[in-house]
């Protein structure tokens, strides 16, 4: 198949971000040869950082243009709607299962598209989150689409200035493939995140790291806070 265009939307964007993500982060991509050029693909991935999905499209910019289901609210900000929808990003309501936003990237994937999901729905914020139902069902709907999973480390060090993070960003196929036979729109997102977890551990800020050491310092008992 031919590979997809990018659009120069995207490609403007990733290299704007770039010197911070790929230069300042010291970016460590792996795996890119697992990304398809062309036809329907699932990135599926953990989310610890608001960086994570820049750092993801950086590292895949030479194979794909990857659309990302993201917050609508982002569509709010001045100046911003424009480049999410040069960029091919779709909106969706977090928490509302917005079936207009899933059958949107559903109608892109079967085009041929590249989405990028993180089932957790957000960022991780130190907690452990269920993953969602909504990766699950485009590939139930699109059981043609390639599914990569990722994992990204070290985004969530980018506010700890001036030290510099390492950022790493990995692309493999799921251990036990994509969507088996039997399995639902639930199952599928619960297996691929444990596998992803296991290799990326849910990661705090470093702000919010030495925030929490700093309270517990001044209770004397060392203990997290409450």
């Amino acid at each position: 198949m031919t590979p997809e265009p990018i659009s120069r939307t995207y490609r403007f964007a990733m290299a704007a971000c770039a010197p911070l993500v790929r230069w300042w982060g010291r970016l460590e991509a792996e795996g890119e040869e697992h990304l398809p050029t062309s036809g329907p693909v699932l990135i599926v991935a953990n989310h610890d950082s608001y960086w994570d999905p820049v750092a993801i499209g950086i590292a895949g910019r030479k194979r794909r243009q990857i659309r990302a289901l993201a917050k609508a609210s982002l569509w709010d900000i001045p100046g911003l709607a424009p480049i999410l929808r040069g960029m091919g990003q779709i909106p969706i309501q977090r928490g509302a299962g917005d079936a207009d936003a899933l059958e949107e990237a559903i109608r892109q994937l079967r085009e041929g598209a590249c989405i990028g999901v993180f089932p957790e729905g957000t960022i991780s914020r130190g907690s452990v989150l269920r993953a969602r139902s909504g990766m699950g069902r485009l590939a139930v709907a699109v059981p043609e689409a390639t599914i990569v999973s990722a994992t990204v480390t070290g985004t969530v060090d980018i506010v700890r200035f001036p030290k510099r993070p390492r950022i790493r960003v990995r692309f493999f196929p799921p251990t036990e493939g994509g969507l088996r036979e039997g399995e639902d729109a639930t199952g599928l997102p619960v297996r691929l995140m444990a596998e992803i977890r296991e290799l990326s551990p849910i990661a705090q800020s470093g702000r919010r790291r030495k925030a929490a050491a700093n309270d517990a310092k001044l209770r004397g008992d060392g203990s997290p806070p409450a």
